[in-house]
């Protein structure tokens, strides 16, 4: 069994990540800031050459939409490779990175080159959003004091469970490094203003949804389908009803 390090080890897919591998019998660190066996702070690499020591595979899971994934990028490769033990850098990335110029898309792109340019073994793995981005982007629209919803119009989406993700990132986390392997996209994209109109009926809102047309490159990217997996990778089996369901039953527990 390998040793493997998986940043982001507390967040929404890495803890899922770090979950299934340890059912699976590896030694896992899970790195954190506030980990009290390895605290680790990729802004600065503060904490990355303890945790590395030893550790043959990494999985990159920490990102953050406010910026300094390149900076962390940058950290993570150079202690992996004063480490010298590293075979295999697992790098979870964005269908559509290289088309949609959002400012979030082109950081993720260009740490996909760092680390293609790093002379480590790489694998990285691009997939569709995820089913809670689609919630919360609806819940951010309907908290606006408006009478409808208001969402980007015509723009097609094809959301992944993330527990399916975390299951491909567990079995790319082995020594042996596999290139850029084929993405993973959810099993049904429809436009962002119906996946919205189903998570408001389920928490039983009526507000209506408003598509509303937009200016700009990054929008007009969206609408051609930058955001959708090739033809014959709609290989996610949950889907987003499935998400609402069960979303809807843990709410019913008291657990939400």
């Amino acid at each position: 069994m390998s040793t493997i390090l998986v940043t982001g080890g507390t967040g929404n897919l890495g803890a899922l990540v770090v979950g299934m591998l340890r059912e699976q019998g590896h030694e896992v660190r899970a790195l954190s800031r506030s980990s009290a066996e390895f605290p680790v702070d990729l802004r600065d690499g503060s904490g990355l050459d303890a945790a590395l020591a030893g550790a043959q595979v990494v999985v990159h899971c920490a990102s953050s939409p406010r910026g300094g994934d390149d900076v962390a990028a940058r950290h993570l490769i150079d202690a992996a490779r004063r480490a010298g033990t590293v075979t295999n850098l697992v790098y979870i990335s964005i269908v559509g990175v290289d088309v949609v110029p959002l400012g979030y898309y082109r950081t993720k792109l260009r740490v996909e080159r760092m680390l293609e340019d790093s002379g480590l073994g790489v694998t990285i793995l691009r997939t569709t959003q995820f089913h809670d981005l689609v919630a919360r982007v609806t819940g951010v629209a309907a908290r606006l004091p408006l009478p409808v919803v208001p969402l980007p119009k015509g723009v097609r989406v094809q959301p992944v469970a993330v527990e399916e993700v975390a299951d491909r990132l567990a079995e790319l986390a082995v020594p042996e490094a596999a290139g850029r392997v084929p993405d993973v996209g959810g099993p049904e994209a429809r436009p962002l203003e119906e996946w919205a109109g189903v998570w408001l009926a389920a928490t039983g809102s009526r507000r209506r949804v408003l598509g509303v047309p937009l200016a700009g490159r990054a929008y007009a990217a969206c609408r051609r389908g930058g955001i959708l997996a090739a033809p014959g990778r709609a290989v996610g089996r949950i889907t987003f009803d499935d998400y609402v369901e069960r979303r809807g039953r843990v709410r019913g527990t008291g657990r939400a």
